[in-house]
């Protein structure tokens, strides 16, 4: 139903449903009352809510470029990209925007992602009772009626715990507005688990229940106290965690108040707990909402959710997930005006709704088939998804052997090439000093000492030469140069005399080509 229309309708009741503990409230002006079994009505609003584990949250920025007409298709391209949906499966998507003024080129978006399969198997039930819901809302955003209403009158950063039989989650809002929620493995079931671990034994989920509404902590002397203590104590370090990523990730200086609650009354004051714990200025998740009600126990959800349909919707988030709209009226359906249009004709007015009739049964049909299609396809997906990761842990491992073979072959490889190197150079040194010997020899000039030298360009011989006759040595180089052209360079700097041995000394450099 769009705010247009909600302005326009008035409805004589309000009906707040949640679909997980199969409960029903209905309010009436400012009274509220619990009922067993709703039945369709007109002028009934029907409100009801997901749960932190029944949705995905994120945000994302875009670019402000977007027109207006086209932001809708924008942000869904960005979500399936950004948290790697499906692209089989058309999930619902719902938006808020934030306001940052630091970023001047992109809007910021918490989104709100919705299999559709869970919406029909959450709510099949209700549905066959009321036939429509006009609200389907995350949990989270129901809180932002506590400041609309000014059951909250301060700002700060405000976090709300609350515990449920089948959920427990944390959110936190900051100035009055939402920033970050999270669900926490601590529902009463998950409490009632991890109780019997610490205790040691079994103990029945309705004794564990009983002892949680009915015993106060500071007083009680039940052999529970001490487990309870520890168990709540685990529970607000995980809290604490939470809370520490938070002050990170948002830049938050510190959280300015904790409210915590249960869904069940409890004598235990949990916000006392809390506080020890947290160290944060702590208040039970209680307010006074206005409402009348019976002597039963009305959930602070639903008394959310019937705050929640009193503001103007301008005061609210608007972050509708239903799929199960009221009828529109009678004189604006298709049908309706084909019934007018058809009135005076007996035939045409019976053949209609047999007409009608077989297209809804071949509808509802098709419907049916495709369900079971798509829930078969789910079930695929899921097995394929699992598959798809074990392999990819499998080519993980693959990839890791096959570095550490390579390395190993790396290794190996370097060792032959310096044991190449080794055995083939150091016997062409040897080779090409008997050549030179003999080329000495045939000129009869002696070496008084040689140098091997070698760099990354330069492979280089340096002989220290002594001969009675200077014509020898530069009657040898000449002979070197014409033998070896093309294969050896040789250069000889200069020629002297030593009068004490009266010999002739020069050094004679051969650079290998």
């Amino acid at each position: 139903m769009s705010k247009e229309e909600e302005k326009k309708h008035s409805f004589a009741s309000i009906l707040s449903i949640d679909p997980y503990s199969n409960t029903y409230i209905r309010g009436v002006s400012s009274f509220l009352n619990e009922i067993d079994s709703p039945e369709y009505q007109k002028d009934q609003f029907a409100i009801s809510y997901l749960n932190t584990q029944g949705f995905i949250n994120s945000q994302i920025s875009i670019t402000k470029n977007i027109p207006e007409e086209d932001l809708h298709d924008a942000i869904s391209n960005k979500v399936y990209d950004d948290l790697a949906l499906d692209q089989a499966i058309t999930y619902q998507i719902q938006y808020i925007e934030t306001f940052n003024n630091l970023d001047e080129d992109n809007r910021n978006f918490h989104v709100f992602v919705v299999d559709p399969l869970i919406i029909d198997e959450t709510y099949s039930k209700t549905i066959e009772k009321i036939k429509y819901l006009d609200v389907i809302i995350p949990t989270p955003l129901l809180l932002k009626s506590l400041y609309a209403k000014d059951l909250i009158d301060t700002s700060g950063v405000h976090c709300f715990i609350y515990f449920q039989e089948d959920d427990a989650f944390v959110t936190v809002y900051n100035e009055k507005e939402y920033i970050y929620t999270k669900s926490i493995k601590y529902s009463f079931i998950q409490m009632h688990e991890r109780f019997c671990e610490l205790y040691g034994e079994r103990v029945d989920y309705e004794e564990f229940m009983d002892f949680l509404g009915t015993a106060n902590l500071k007083e009680t002397n039940s052999d529970f106290k001490e487990f309870f203590i520890r168990l709540f104590k685990e529970i607000f370090a995980n809290v604490n965690d939470i809370l520490t990523y938070i002050k990170r990730a948002f830049e938050i200086e510190k959280i300015n108040h904790v409210y915590i609650g249960l869904q069940v009354p409890s004598l235990t004051k949990l916000d006392e707990l809390a506080e020890v714990e947290l160290s944060i200025k702590s208040s039970n998740f209680e307010f006074d909402y206005g409402f009348e009600s019976s002597d039963v126990h009305i959930d602070q959800i639903h008394a959310l959710m019937q705050l929640y349909t009193m503001l103007p919707p301008e005061e609210r988030y608007n972050c509708n997930f239903t799929t199960y709209f009221r009828p529109p009226k009678f004189t604006k359906r298709a049908s309706g005006k084909l019934i007018i249009l058809t009135a005076a004709s007996f035939v045409l007015a019976f053949l209609y709704p047999v007409t009608y009739w077989s297209l809804t049964f071949a509808q509802s049909y098709q419907y049916d088939l495709l369900q079971q299609e798509y829930a078969e396809v789910h079930n695929i997906k899921i097995t394929r998804e699992a598959t798809i990761k074990n392999k990819e842990a499998d080519k993980e491992k693959m990839l890791t052997l096959l570095n550490k073979e390579q390395e190993n072959y790396n290794d190996k490889k370097n060792t032959l090439i310096k044991i190449h190197d080794v055995k083939v150079n150091y016997p062409m040194k040897a080779k090409l000093l008997v050549l030179f010997t003999k080329d000495l020899n045939k000129y009869n000039v002696r070496v008084e000492s040689l140098e091997y030298t070698q760099d990354e360009k330069n492979k280089t011989f340096h002989f220290n030469l002594v001969s009675s006759n200077d014509k020898k040595i530069t009657n040898l180089v000449e002979y070197l140069t014409s033998k070896h052209e093309g294969t050896f360079h040789f250069s000889l700097n200069k020629i002297y005399f030593d009068d004490d041995e009266k010999k002739y000394f020069s050094e004679l450099k051969v650079n290998l080509l």
